[in-house]
């Protein structure tokens, strides 16, 4: 039902033109960090890798639910080119969301250089006005 949900509002978003900044944003708290806990920048993994996602100045909630001062995470894998923090977050292989409200995740990844950073979401999976997004982290995979 929430992925109907987020089709739907996306598909206005990209049929009406709202992207341009009219859809409202919620606020975030002055302070609030997102920040990967593990694994760190430069580590060297194998090909299973846990990831767990820090946040502090705000709470976690699933997508769909609307409270104030919270969010969840949404985790971007090797994304290069500029995120639009103007519509919601899309779904595909290199922006992964989690809207149940997960605070970890196992990835599995080829063997070779990759990217992950965060970016907090709202209950429409739209980041916050001043969006709430960590550092990105360069991790090594071996077989």
């Amino acid at each position: 039902m929430k992925k109907i949900v987020f089709a739907l509002v996306l598909s206005l978003v990209t049929l009406t033109g709202l992207g341009q900044g009219a859809l409202p944003k919620s606020k975030a708290p002055e302070g609030a960090r997102s920040y990967i806990i593990s694994p760190a920048d430069g580590e060297v993994v194998g090909t299973k890798v846990k990831v767990q996602f820090g946040l502090s100045g705000m709470g976690i909630a699933p997508a769909g639910v609307k409270l104030e001062n919270t969010g969840h995470h949404h985790l971007l894998i090797d994304v290069e080119e500029k995120v639009n923090f103007d519509i919601p977050l899309p779904a595909t292989e290199k922006i992964v969301h989690f809207g149940k409200g997960q605070t970890e995740t196992v990835l599995t990844l080829k063997p070779g250089t990759h990217t992950l950073q965060l970016v907090l979401g709202d209950y429409l999976h739209i980041p916050h006005d001043k969006p709430v997004v960590s550092k990105k982290i360069t991790i090594y995979v071996t077989e």
